[in-house]
């Protein structure tokens, strides 16, 4: 389990006090081959993991359940899609680019036979997104009935899906406590579902290019409250649409800018690995996310089909943390919040997709500017007056491929993650994560994902010394190591187990009976 920080862990840190088929074997007779990409590059090494699994350790007291379930393998960026495609380019980059305005086509997908039928709900799908949520053809209900395709007669689409996960420390003497006294994700056997159901409306019928209106819903529901807090609510209201010749393209409205920036996601798959990483240097820095909502205006120009830069104007989340923020106000409908102003952010990046040959590339790197008034952990009993900043570094590459002619995009991935606050005005001030994974490694498991991953949390030496100095056993960094297995079990359904060692999973203090643990967890995902 990689050392989670769930969105809402990250509420903790804040708010409690002290984060066509094909043979099953190749023609060399193993389960899997593997060749080199043609050019070999360096391997964008990896950083630490928090899971996205929000048990993950240091979920435990850092728990940002950031939600970004993934689901299916993702091929690339969604780059500027030209007027024509460039010599040399395959089908597979070709279709790829064709699908980025109606969401990135996602390497689950690719196993899934799209007959010509799927092909119509394309520009239903949701635009401006960072992460590979599942089409129509990898979902359960898929055109069942026809009920998709006469609601896309009248242009709606929509896509919903469930995560349901379980977490355990395994470890014995882990001093287990009721639920009202649980210190972190998995002390106690912890349980959580997340819902989500949004739908889109095609306004590329009028006239306007690409353009949508995406609305979105979003429940939540934990027995460790400091993990979520239980909430239903908004997560989307938006407006979408692209400018000359989607160089630009504009999306404003209610957003989730966890779903469209940094790109925090192990496989940038949601719902098929369930125990990602994420991120709460971004949370505690402001960023909005699903539970949590807010007004925001981003604006992304494509300097050709792989380079790019995106800056977002949104409200800030309170700077009191995502827990404070969630509980006052739950619905994510509130226009304003005590404390919070506006957070600039930047994000320039370059990637391309996997092609025969070509190894996917993603590297991204992104500033924050928050001018919301902040606690200085320094002055604590000084009035609030210090705006916040954050930065992030982030690069994947695909290190190997399984099976360059048919399906690009399966492979081994390396990658890693570096971010920051400053430690005066946040409890956790950096954050590390390296991270490999495999997508598809296997030939009868071409849709399935593996991934290891290992984190860092280190946490502010104000907040640290103040802990010290009050006589608690203190602790300034949180480590773990988690690998994970995702099964893609049928059309929309994926199956995930992982195990997380984590060295202090509480938050900053902690006594010998919880300065480990070893989580298991269990999780499903389902689309419709």
């Amino acid at each position: 389990m990689q050392v989670k920080i769930n969105s809402n862990d990250v509420a903790s840190v804040h708010d409690r006090p002290n984060d066509q088929t094909k043979p099953p074997y190749s023609a060399s007779g193993h389960p899997f081959s593997c060749r080199p990409p043609r050019h070999a590059e360096l391997v964008v090494a990896c950083a630490l993991a928090a899971g996205l699994f929000n048990g993950s350790a240091l979920a435990q007291t850092v728990n940002i359940s950031d939600q970004k379930s993934s689901t299916a393998d993702e091929s690339t960026k969604r780059t500027v899609q030209s007027k024509r495609a460039p010599a040399g380019r395959s089908d597979e980059i070709r279709k790829t680019r064709a699908a980025r305005f109606g969401g990135r086509l996602a390497p689950a997908q690719a196993t899934i036979p799209q007959a010509d039928k799927f092909a119509k709900f394309e520009s239903l799908r949701i635009k401006g997104l960072e992460v590979n949520l599942p089409g129509p053809a990898d979902t359960v209900v898929q055109d069942k009935g026809g009920a998709r395709s006469a609601l896309a007669e009248i242009g709606i689409g929509y896509i919903a899906w469930t995560q349901n996960t379980y977490v355990n420390n395994l470890l014995p003497n882990a001093a287990k406590s009721t639920i009202a006294n649980q210190l972190y994700s998995g002390q106690n056997p912890t349980f959580y579902t997340l819902s989500y159901m949004m739908v889109t409306y095609d306004l590329s019928r009028y006239g306007i290019p690409d353009g949508q209106i995406i609305v979105g819903t979003e429940q939540q529901s934990w027995t460790w409250q400091p993990g979520g807090p239980d909430r239903w609510g908004i997560n989307t209201i938006a407006y979408y649409q692209t400018f000359f010749d989607r160089k630009i393209e504009l999306k404003v409205g209610y957003l989730m800018n966890s779903y469209e920036l940094a790109g925090t996601v192990v496989g940038g798959n949601p719902g098929a690995n369930v125990f990602g990483p994420s991120s709460n240097v971004l949370y505690q820095g402001g960023m909005n996310f699903a539970p949590a909502p807010t007004p925001t205006l981003n604006l992304t120009y494509h300097f050709d089909d792989r380079l790019y830069n995106k800056v977002s104007l949104q409200r800030s989340t309170s700077p009191d943390g995502v827990f404070a923020h969630i509980t006052t106000n739950p619905t994510g409908l509130n226009w304003s919040t005590t404390n919070a102003g506006i957070l600039l952010l930047d994000e320039s990046g370059y990637r391309n997709g996997a092609a025969p040959g070509l190894p996917e590339t993603w590297l991204r790197a992104g500033v924050g500017f928050n001018n919301s008034h902040y606690t200085n952990l320094a002055y604590p009993t000084q009035p609030r007056a210090d705006e916040n900043s954050l930065y992030y570094v982030a690069a994947d590459r695909q290190l190997w491929q399984c099976d360059a002619r048919e399906t690009a995009s399966r492979g081994i991935y390396g990658g890693f993650s570096v971010m920051g606050v400053p430690p005066d005005l946040n409890k956790v001030s950096q954050y590390y994560e390296v991270r490999l994974y495999a997508k598809g490694l296997f030939d009868r498991r071409p849709s399935d994902q593996i991934s290891l991953v290992a984190t860092d949390t280190v946490w502010s030496n104000f907040a640290v010394d103040a802990a010290a100095a009050k006589g608690n056993l203190v602790h300034r960094d949180a480590k773990a190591i988690s690998g994970t297995y995702t099964a893609h079990l049928g059309p929309g359904i994926y199956a995930s187990i992982g195990l997380t060692y984590i060295d202090h999973p509480t938050s900053i203090t902690y006594t010998p009976q919880i300065g480990h643990a070893l989580n298991f967890s269990a999780s499903t995902s389902i689309f419709f």
